[in-house]
């Protein structure tokens, strides 16, 4: 518990920040969401890809785990979906909450405190990869209705270009003038708690209740995730600590900016608010256990 409070505190703070601000103040979710989307979350991205120091071959395979974790959460939620006939809006949403864990704003402090600026590294990667699927894939399916439309939709955003210009800096070596550098991690450090400031403003218009869509997310997000990473991460021969940030950064609860996505691109905004809160504060229950699991893989 005392890993978890640095990290989930400074996200409860600003998360009341933003119900007062809704509260007492004229702001526009969607001009924030706008903001994050097109500005600062493509510049967190670059700025990450710029500065990692971990190797290529660890990088790839850590990616490559992301991607087939994900692909496999994708295809259970789909299929309880069909089941259980909900419309393509809560689909599409479920899916949304399922897929992006919040392993930026607090998944980092936490590999941080737990496993230290090694396990920081390869939790950066991790994060890549989950904006890869939150910033270039989750817009797809909330808003496409077709292969071609969908991929102008991710095309179309800026998350793919900020990567491609990151990978670029990195690989040839560039040190941007001027102290760039620093004013490009200002950019990608302001996503956090603009988007944690936006939940905050959905809150304030919330009702707080746990329906079907909410447990079912948990369940997904909370408890079958991790199980998910560690048999991936066994199967792919992930090495020990790549496997600890692995389980621990596929554990954490639904990622906050899946709110801004469900503004911007569609989605039930409500329903994916309350999953955010309930999978947070639950999280206070599960990853002790995650810790400890992870700690004796």
């Amino acid at each position: 518990m005392t890993v978890l409070l640095p990290a989930i505190i400074p996200v409860a703070f600003i998360i009341m920040i933003g119900v007062i601000a809704g509260k007492t103040l004229t702001l526009h979710k969607q001009t924030l969401s706008q903001l994050i989307v097109y500005v600062l979350a493509p510049a967190l991205v670059a700025d990450s890809l710029y500065t990692t120091t971990i190797s290529a071959q660890n990088a790839a395979q850590l990616l490559f785990g992301v991607f087939i974790v994900a692909f496999i959460l994708y295809l259970l939620v789909s299929i309880i979906s069909y089941f259980l006939r909900f419309p393509a809006i809560t689909r599409k949403s479920l899916i949304a909450t399922t897929l992006h864990p919040n392993n930026g704003n607090m998944g980092l402090p936490l590999v941080d405190f737990a496993l230290g600026s090694t396990g920081l590294e390869r939790a950066i990667i991790y994060m890549i990869g989950s904006s890869i699927l939150l910033f270039g894939v989750a817009p797809a399916i909330l808003a496409g209705t077709s292969l071609k439309h969908s991929l102008t939709v991710t095309f179309r955003l800026p998350l793919m270009w900020a990567m491609l210009a990151g990978l670029s800096l990195r690989f040839l070596q560039i040190e941007l003038p001027f102290n760039l550098g620093e004013a490009l991690h200002l950019l990608g450090r302001a996503a956090i708690p603009v988007a944690l400031i936006i939940l905050g403003m959905e809150l304030v218009t919330t009702k707080f209740k746990v329906t079907n869509f909410e447990l079912i997310s948990l369940n997904f997000r909370l408890i079958l995730a991790p199980l998910i990473a560690l048999l991936v991460g066994k199967l792919i021969n992930l090495p020990s600590l790549d496997l600890q940030v692995f389980i621990l950064q596929s554990a954490m609860p639904t990622a906050v900016n899946t709110i801004v996505l469900a503004t911007e691109f569609g989605g039930e905004s409500l329903k994916v608010a309350r999953t955010i809160i309930v999978t947070t504060l639950l999280s206070f229950l599960t990853l002790p256990l995650v810790l400890w699991v992870a700690d004796n893989v």
